[in-house]
């Protein structure tokens, strides 16, 4: 008895190692697509991006990797802060944002270099768009001017000066100084008040703030979230609204009765970053999802939803930037080194 006992547990033993190495050996056969399925990858990035990048971005990655994406869609600080917030166990592992705060990012070590073996696509785009020795890469360059409701202003906004007219009281929206969009109308108010270039004018913080405080009039609001302050201008309770060719022109796109200027004093060269993230989860997803961004072709699809040039220099581009116009690009190192103070400052002297 003892020994028929033996042979049937040995015999258990073989039927349940070979339906093991069944399993196995199907799991074997498609090991990423299993993993794959099990996998969410978490990007923070602008909430006025949160359209293309649900319809277009975010289904083809999806499809294509087997994978589920959250986004977090919200201003490039407010990512920061919630990179500092979960600085030793990470939740996000991609980011685009701006490049001021990009430096900062770098500065407390949130973000690592991105490594060139894992994303190709790298090596393909204009010296440029790589900053501080890869840390951070461009994948596209929108441009910011004066957007306005074309209903109330059909000539559009020849010069950053119109803001400043009698009949635009209480038509205008800024962006506050903590939109890393925000510096434009300070910088612009400084070159009105000296007549300097806007290279020498940026600093002159002083003469902006004292040309922007006779503004005060004509501001209806100054917005930190885009989407809900552009839908005064929609509905014309703003005339003119600061803001990036990247969601201007796509609400223009849209049937919104708006439109982008390119006044005549500048317009602002806004490019946009991806990043990985220090320590990130899933970091073979978000390495994939960072080439993506940078190859030639996603950018050609990106530039007819997004009207902005695209940094990988095999992607053709159907937009280019206003003809006659100055296009200026900060130093965005000052202005990192002194964006506590400006706000500060702004924030005391713009409340309205």
């Amino acid at each position: 008895m003892e020994q028929i006992e033996k042979s049937e547990r040995a015999s258990m033993n073989r039927r349940s190692m070979l339906r093991f190495g069944a399993l196995a050996a199907g799991v074997a056969g498609f090991p990423a697509i299993l993993r794959a399925q099990t996998k969410e990858l978490v990007i923070g990035g602008a909430a006025s991006h949160k359209p293309w990048m649900d319809s277009h971005v975010i289904p083809m990655f999806e499809k294509k990797y087997s994978c589920k994406i959250l986004y977090e869609g919200t201003r490039s600080t407010i990512n920061l802060e919630k990179m500092r917030a979960a600085k030793d166990k990470p939740m996000m592992s991609v980011i685009q944002m701006d490049d001021p705060v990009m430096i900062q990012a770098v500065e407390e070590k949130l973000i690592e270099k991105l490594p060139a073996a894992q994303i190709p696509n790298l090596s393909k785009l204009r010296a440029s768009a790589i900053h501080m020795d890869g840390m951070w890469a461009n994948y596209q360059a929108p441009w910011s001017g004066l957007a306005y409701n074309t209903k109330s202003l059909a000539s559009g906004v020849p010069s950053w000066t119109t803001m400043w007219e009698p009949r635009m009281k209480g038509k205008v929206a800024l962006p506050s100084l903590q939109n890393t969009d925000g510096p434009w109308a300070l910088y612009m108010a400084a070159h009105l008040e000296t007549g300097k270039p806007l290279k020498d004018a940026q600093y002159d913080f002083e003469a902006g703030f004292k040309k922007l405080r006779t503004l005060k009039s004509s501001l209806l609001t100054i917005y930190t979230n885009l989407p809900q302050s552009f839908n005064l201008l929609e509905q014309g309770e703003a005339w003119i609204h600061g803001t990036f060719s990247s969601y201007a022109l796509l609400r223009k796109q849209a049937g919104a009765p708006v439109d982008l200027s390119a006044p005549k004093e500048g317009i602002f060269a806004m490019p946009s970053g991806i990043c990985l993230v220090a320590n990130a989860p899933n970091k073979d997803l978000a390495t994939a999802y960072i080439n993506e961004m940078l190859s030639a072709q996603l950018q050609a699809e990106l530039t007819p939803l997004t009207y902005s040039l695209p940094t990988n220099l095999d992607a053709p581009s159907t937009v280019t930037l206003p003809a006659g116009v100055e296009v200026f690009a900060p130093d965005w190192g000052w202005f990192t080194k002194n964006r506590t103070m400006l706000v500060e400052r702004w924030d005391r002297e713009m409340a309205i």
